[in-house]
């Protein structure tokens, strides 16, 4: 009975729940990447190394994490690499532009990806996006840009979360705007803004220069996100209450949903279950870290973090919108 009972003893040790030590063991030495879809110096760039300095500490192993820029293609690059090319062990984690989750509905032969098929690990903050221009372009409220005869506007490609505000600037509300692509990454078109290239850009409330608010080198004509950030003046108008039907409303309302799931962090469905919930967990700990928060708060990064279970949930809420408004949408943002 002795021997029966150590041999039954031995056997739940081997196949008990040990996968906390094999994750543990797993990671240990190993170097996680995290590719960020853009070159240095963007909002994307800022989150990811922002992250890559604290969750190593979470993450069983407490593994070397690095960053590793992959630009191409507005980020879908980045997402191809999850499966083509990139280890699918747990060692590689990328962060994309969401506008690319609206844009695998509305061009999907530009987007070729379903995101119910990507494991997301978590988002760090809702994308408070904004619309501005320049101070010196003397386009001071929302009805100059309206009433513009014409607004260059950049993109770093087509389905950025950027293209679809410019298309629903043009298509939705009006603005005369001219759209340049094929800037790699949003610090390229800060440069462009400055030196009179572009007249302004929609983009993250976070990721705007501190001067040129300080200074009062731009300005704002609206925000796409409902929601305001706590360092946001109150006074800059949702654009959605300039719209005056209820289809414009509801295809609105989709066109943003991926600013909603802002700075998402993904891995490969090939990971194995044990090595995704150690990353979801570490991603979970690593955005409550005081030491994450602190920083983020001297470098005026919003940090309201989902995880990773909560916005699969989210992106499967989007491919479910009606028909006719994911037709609506194609119209706008699409090819």
């Amino acid at each position: 009975m002795r021997l029966v009972a150590t041999t039954l003893l031995t056997a739940l040790i081997a196949t008990a729940p040990a996968s906390a030590q094999d994750v543990a063991s797993f990671y240990r030495g190993k170097t996680v990447r995290i590719v960020v879809g853009f070159s240095p110096g963007g909002g994307y760039d800022v989150y990811g190394r922002l992250l890559s300095r604290h969750i190593g500490k979470h993450i069983p192993g407490n593994p070397n994490v690095v960053v590793q820029n992959m630009p191409g293609a507005a980020s879908l690059k980045s997402l191809q690499y999850l499966d083509s090319g990139g280890p699918v062990d747990g060692t590689n984690i990328v962060t994309f532009n969401p506008g690319l989750i609206m844009g695998s509905l509305t061009a999907p032969a530009r987007t070729p990806i379903d995101f119910t098929k990507v494991s997301f690990i978590g988002n760090i903050a809702e994308d408070i996006r904004v619309c501005f221009t320049w101070g010196k372009k003397n386009i001071r409220n929302w009805q100059d840009f309206v009433k513009r005869d014409q607004v260059i506007f950049g993109s770093t490609g087509a389905g950025t979360s950027a293209y679809i505000d410019n298309r629903m600037l043009m298509m939705l509300f009006g603005v005369k705007l001219k759209m340049v692509q094929g800037y790699p990454g949003s610090a390229d078109k800060k440069i462009a803004i400055e030196s009179g290239e572009l007249d302004g850009d929609c983009g993250s409330w976070t990721s705007l220069p501190g001067d040129w608010l300080s200074d009062r080198k731009i300005d704002i004509h609206a925000r796409f996100s409902k929601t305001i950030a706590p360092d946001m003046p109150n006074t800059i108008p949702w654009a959605r209450d300039f719209l005056q039907t209820e289809e414009q409303k509801q295809t609105y309302a989709l066109l943003v949903s991926g600013a909603e799931i802002g700075r998402p962090f993904v891995a490969s469905r090939q990971v194995p279950a044990d090595r995704l919930a150690a990353l979801r967990a570490a991603f979970d700990a690593a955005v409550k870290d005081p030491e994450l928060l602190a920083e983020a708060e001297k470098q005026r990064l919003y940090v309201a973090p989902d995880p990773g279970l909560a916005v699969e949930k989210r992106v499967a809420e989007i491919y479910a919108s009606p028909a006719a408004v994911i037709a609506r949408a194609k119209e706008i943002a699409g090819d």
